[in-house]
C-alpha cells in the first residue's frame, strides 16, 4: 500500500467517523488539521501526495497527520514490496502494519457497523499492539469475557447468553430464560443466568 493509497483511504475513514457519506476533501482534511490541531499544511500538499508527485513527506508533516488521523507516524509511509510484517522486530513498523491491517478489515466488514467501527477505533488507539495483547489475555480468562459482556453492553449479552444455556441443556435454558425476562421485566439489566437448583443442606 502506498502513502498515497493510506492518505486516500484515512480520507475516506475520517469522512465515515464525522457522519459524512463521502471521504472528506483534501480542504476539509486542512480546515479540520488546523482547527484541531493548531497545525498547517499548505493546500498543495495532500494532492502531491496523492498525486504521487511527492512520494515523501518531512518529519513534521508526518507527525502532524499522524496526529490528527490518531495512527503512528510509521504509518504514513509507502509499504516495500515483497514486505511482512513477520520478518521485521520494529515494533513501530509493527504498530503502522496493525494499523493498515485493521483500517482494511472495517472496510471489509463495512456491511457490519458495530464490527466496522471497532477496527477503526483499535486502528487510532495510540498503541494497538498494547490493545491486542489485552483482548488476548481477556480471552484466556475463562468467563471474562462473558462477564465484561454483560457488563458493558447487555443488551447484546441477553441473547448470547439464551443461545449459550440452550447448548448446555434444555433445563439450564429454561432457567436462563426465566431469569432474564423476570430482570427485563423488572427493568433491571439481563445478565448471565448462574442460577441452579438450590442444594438441600444436611
Amino acid at each position: 500500500m502506498t502513502l498515497a493509497q493510506k492518505i486516500r483511504y484515512l480520507r475516506e475513514v475520517e469522512g465515515s467517523l464525522r457522519g459524512f457519506d463521502r471521504p472528506i476533501t483534501q480542504h476539509e482534511l486542512l480546515q479540520a488539521i488546523h482547527a484541531e490541531t493548531g497545525g498547517s499544511i499548505s493546500q498543495s500538499y495532500p494532492s502531491q501526495i496523492e498525486g504521487g508527485k511527492r512520494p515523501h513527506m518531512t518529519q513534521s508533516t508526518r507527525t502532524l497527520l499522524a496526529k490528527f488521523f490518531k495512527v503512528h507516524p510509521g504509518f504514513l509511509v509507502d509499504d516495500p514490496e515483497g514486505y511482512h510484517t513477520e520478518l521485521t522486530s520494529d515494533l513501530r513498523t509493527t504498530e503502522g502494519q496493525l494499523d493498515v491491517w485493521l483500517l482494511q478489515g472495517s472496510e471489509r466488514f463495512a456491511a457490519d457497523h458495530d464490527v466496522s467501527e471497532v477496527l477503526i477505533k483499535l486502528a487510532r488507539e495510540k498503541d494497538t499492539r498494547r490493545c491486542l495483547l489485552l483482548l488476548g489475555e481477556i480471552l484466556n480468562t475463562p468467563g471474562l469475557c462473558d462477564r465484561l459482556f454483560e457488563a458493558l453492553r447487555p443488551e447484546v449479552a441477553a441473547p448470547q447468553t439464551v443461545a449459550s444455556a440452550t447448548r448446555r441443556g434444555p433445563q439450564h435454558a429454561r432457567l436462563s430464560r426465566e431469569g432474564v425476562a423476570g430482570r427485563l421485566s423488572r427493568g433491571q439489566p439481563a445478565r448471565a443466568s448462574t442460577e441452579e437448583t438450590p442444594r438441600r443442606r444436611t
